[in-house]
């Protein structure tokens, strides 16, 4: 896992080969969010074989300040996903960069 400034994250964002990943709960993505893509980390166990289509991608994944994505950075690693990157600081961070 690599860690991503919001500055970094903002050079990369709009790359195709690169997949923003929100894992917070939905009513917390509906209110605010940087991306298309919500898979709430409790989810991710279960939804694995329908995140196989990112596998060849750059996912990064956020959440509010950065706990969660952790975890979440750390069940696609196990999974064998490649190339899993973490927002340092989360969406917070995001809005004060």
């Amino acid at each position: 896992m690599t860690e991503l400034t919001p500055a970094d994250m903002q050079q990369h964002m709009h790359q195709d080969d690169w997949v923003v990943v929100d894992v917070r709960q939905p009513w917390e993505f509906e209110e605010e969010n940087l991306t298309d893509h919500n898979v709430p980390l409790h989810d991710i166990p279960g939804r694995l074989e329908e995140l196989e289509g990112w596998k060849d991608k750059h996912v990064v994944l956020y959440c509010n300040t950065g706990q969660n994505s952790l975890m979440a950075c750390q069940l696609l690693e196990e999974a064998g996903f490649p190339n899993v990157y973490h927002l340092e600081g989360g969406i917070e961070a995001w809005k004060d960069a």
